[in-house]
């Protein structure tokens, strides 16, 4: 026996030999919405129900780095998150919550650095010791490049963001985890078990090898930065998978901090990582299904002790179909405490040691995710593997794959390709149908407070702040302490995010989906490309699809797989990417003579990006030329608002066939030729 495998059990035995008690691992649910004010309520709300630490949703601007009254962030203020624009909405965000109890978590990324400042901003101006703040900011922008889409700047710039922030917690905050290496969105964009190791590990040690090259820190606080790094893991339904991926997820990060960093404090090279499982499942049809779904996943990363996760957040049942309430937030959160609480499960030492099924998937997932960051490693590391699109055209082939088994009925999801008859769910029977909505008028108080903002600051104050941050960014310096001072200078997110703009740039991700194919019944594609070759010949040119994304979401997956199965079929495609404006939109459908737009939104700024969008067309004289249909997360209530608006078809996660879908797609081709 190991002498580090004798301290882990002297973890799991008391002197008596009889199983130690495993603490519950931290209650949190992902949360954030309208403004400051209504979710500073809903926190407090949810610490009261027994939730242990917070998880902050942002809106896509705050994520993005624009202030509320941007042109692009009009539509999108508090969608889908919390907006920051300056330290005095963080004063609200947090007024009666005392942050040096907390263990708060940031799903922050391409303006981590500012979050964070704007947290230590609040901390020195509360007088708390910043040394007693604890949680988390994600910021992993190599999963925002893959899969999510909320950075900013180009890799080496983000990558450079990361290094100094590890580097002032180092000394500053010596209990926050900078980085948070997040694979959860990567299984979301369609990543395998040991993509998903492979992927989050190459991140990780792309991070640390950057932290070593820089010479910023001695061998000792290299150690102590690696028991800083974090990981956000996604957790599926196929829960023995995934708890054997969670096994050799910490099996080899302890492997590979020792053998290539050479770490020997084996606390130092434990495997820390929160979980939220898996809203890629979850289903508009039959949505109650979706709380089963939701345990199934959380026992895959609570039932093993030796990888059970220390941090854990569920979705809620109808997050297929909205935002959830707050009651939807607590349904998921008494899921956790009667599992931490009323079942034995934290009594026992782990449940799988010994297990020959479970120690064969391990080390199955282990060989192939190793086989993958080896083969990341000769391509130059992370780094290149983004800029070549590798690891994006990866993800797509894997998603494409995943879709064409849904589609073929080889993988079963129950409600959406069987057993698809059900009776009503009377989940849905509220009068706001178990949907929740943002009051749109309470974007007028996020603006108010920035107005104020920016009449009650030193305007000297806070441009001189804004030129020592840029003189940081040319110089090389550490930007921490200069964002700092931005933020009590009251300088806003979308100043801070434009001056680094001017320094650094702004940076386009591949959009993967080239060269990609499906795998459908041929039976009835072969009558779609056979209608799709007589309207070829009455248009005099093969049929072109724009498909877009308006807005700042930057969830591709749905707009990525309509694009693949579009070509599949044999439209021509046009496709930029993601974070367009509804202008940008019509000007590029309008100078490539697309002959549908197919938007896709999930951010729940449909019905204002609609209204853009079909002004532009009315405004280029194409409204009736280009028909637009639109998929998404688009509640019920709201289709006929879309129709009038114009949207001749409308597709949710309830229209999983893609057969279908593009059968209606022709049909208005067809009525339109």
């Amino acid at each position: 026996m190991t002498q580090d495998t004798t301290k882990q059990d002297h973890l799991l035995y008391d002197r008596e030999g009889k199983p130690t008690h495993d603490r519950p691992w931290i209650f949190r649910t992902y949360a954030g919405h309208t403004n400051v004010r209504a979710s500073n309520a809903l926190y407090r709300q949810n610490l009261a129900q027994g939730q242990t630490g917070l998880s902050i949703a942002f809106d896509l601007p705050t994520q993005c780095g624009y202030d509320a009254d941007h042109p692009l962030a009009r539509s999108e203020v508090g969608k889908v998150g919390v907006p920051i624009n300056s330290l005095d909405d963080m004063h609200a965000l947090f007024e009666e919550i005392p942050l040096e109890q907390m263990n708060t978590s940031m799903t922050i990324n391409g303006t981590s650095m500012w979050l964070l400042a704007l947290y230590i901003a609040l901390a020195r101006e509360r007088g708390v010791d910043v040394s007693a703040l604890r949680g988390t900011t994600q910021n992993d922008l190599v999963k925002e490049y893959l899969a999510r889409g909320t950075y900013i700047f180009p890799p080496d710039a983000h990558f450079r963001i990361i290094a100094e922030m590890y580097e002032y917690c180092l000394h500053h905050l010596p209990q926050w985890n900078a980085a948070n290496i997040c694979s959860y969105h990567l299984q979301e964009a369609g990543a395998t078990p040991a993509q998903e190791i492979a992927f989050a590990l190459s991140t990780a040690l792309g991070v640390l090898d950057i932290l070593q090259e820089r010479g910023q820190v001695d061998k000792p606080q290299f150690d102590q930065i690696v028991g800083r790094i974090s990981f956000f893991v996604n957790a599926g339904i196929r829960f023995v998978e995934e708890m054997c991926k969670m096994r050799a997820f910490s099996e080899l990060w302890d492997e590979l901090t020792k053998d290539r960093y050479d770490v020997q404090d084996a606390r130092l090279r434990r495997f820390r990582y929160g979980v939220q499982v898996n809203s890629l499942g979850l289903t508009e049809q039959q949505p109650e299904n979706n709380a089963w779904r939701i345990l199934i996943e959380a026992l895959g990363v609570t039932l093993s002790r030796n990888a059970r996760c220390r941090a854990l957040q569920l979705p809620a049942w109808n997050e297929a179909l909205s935002l959830p309430r707050p009651w939807d937030q607590q349904w998921s959160l008494r899921l956790q405490q009667i599992l931490a609480y009323e079942t034995d499960l934290l009594e026992y030492p782990d449940l799988f040691d010994g297990s020959p099924v479970v120690q064969s998937k391990t080390n199955a997932l282990k060989e192939e995710a190793l086989r993958e960051i080896e083969r990341i490693r000769g391509m130059g590391g992370v780094h290149a593997a983004i800029h070549s699109g590798y690891m994006k055209s990866a993800l797509v082939r894997s998603m494409s794959e995943r879709i064409s088994r849904v589609q073929r009925g080889e993988q079963v999801v129950v409600g959406v390709n069987r057993w698809t008859d059900a009776l009503p769910s009377p989940l849905l029977g509220d009068q706001d149908s178990g949907i929740f909505k943002v009051d749109k008028d309470a974007a007028h108080e996020t603006l108010e407070l920035l107005n104020q903002t920016r009449k009650k600051r030193d305007p000297a104050r806070a441009e001189a702040a804004l030129q020592a941050l840029q003189d940081a960014a040319r110089s090389g310096a550490n930007m921490m302490e200069a964002s700092i001072e931005c933020a009590l200078a009251r300088v806003t997110t979308g100043e801070w995010a434009g001056a680094l703009r001017e320094i650094f740039g702004e940076y386009r991700a591949a959009t993967g989906i080239e060269g990609q194919t499906l795998s459908l019944e041929e039976q009835r594609i072969l009558p779609l490309r056979k209608r799709l070759e007589d309207l070829a010949q009455k248009l005099g040119h093969r049929p072109r699809m724009l498909v877009g994304k308006p807005g700042l979401d930057g969830h591709s997956n749905g707009a990525e797989m309509i694009a693949v199965t579009a070509r599949y079929i044999g439209f021509d495609v046009i496709y930029a990417g993601i974070r367009l404006t509804p202008d940008e939109i019509v000007q590029s459908a309008v100078e490539e003579s697309a002959d549908l737009i197919g938007l896709s939104v999930l951010s729940g700024s449909h019905i204002e990006l609609t209204e853009q969008l079909m002004q532009g067309l009315q405004e280029a004289g194409a409204a009736d030329a280009i028909p637009v249909v639109m998929g998404g997360i688009l509640p019920h209530d709201d289709h006929e608002t879309l129709r009038t608006l114009g949207v001749r078809a409308i597709f949710t996660p309830a229209d999983g066939d893609l057969i279908t879908i593009f059968d209606t797609i022709l049909h208005i081709l067809e009525a339109s030729a």
